[in-house]
């Protein structure tokens, strides 16, 4: 009889921990849409990741999880870090000339540059959520949305076209 009550008491410590956590909307996976000319290395969200690389101008990801809380509340962010590099490999030399393979490798270094920004998480009251999709945008910009339509669905909230041009200079 005590090993019940202990294992009741138990049980019902546990369920009051559970309830005392924030409520939690459905979860998904961590995707994102790359519309630029340069590859994304890598990327995360709050620090989880978004496994893929992304190349120019596609979509990928596929990290796990992300979670939005169950009620959205303005100022709501995320932080986005991110790696861009050259995204396309048409000028490898092959391994056979180690000084070209060298200067390529040299080149495709030197383009690496890291990113970081904090994204206003748009309003979903009364939407289902489905992850988070990133779309990384022209001039280091990013957008986010937990919407669980899909980029080609006339109903996903971001409307920006998948190739985007890019302006010689970025404002500031």
């Amino acid at each position: 009889m005590k090993v019940f009550r202990a294992g009741m008491a138990l049980a019902g410590l546990m369920l009051a921990g559970c309830q005392q956590a924030p409520a939690q909307a459905a979860g998904g996976t961590i995707e994102a849409v790359n519309h630029t000319r340069w590859a994304i290395n890598h990327f995360s969200v709050n620090g989880q990741s978004g496994i893929d690389i992304i190349g120019p101008h596609q979509g990928g990801g596929g990290g796990c999880c992300f979670r939005a809380p169950a009620q959205w509340q303005p100022g709501m962010t995320v932080k986005i870090d991110w790696e861009t590099g050259i995204g396309d490999t048409d000028e490898f030399p092959g391994y056979g000339n180690r000084e070209a393979y060298l200067a390529w490798e040299r080149k495709i270094d030197s383009s690496r540059k890291k990113h970081s920004a904090i994204v206003l998480v748009p309003d979903y009251t009364g939407q289902k959520t489905c992850g988070i999709t990133v779309h990384f945008l022209p001039c280091d910009k990013v957008k986010v949305t937990t919407s669980c339509h899909i980029y080609s669905d006339p109903q996903y909230p971001v409307k920006e076209p998948l190739r985007m041009p890019e302006p010689q200079v970025c404002p500031k």
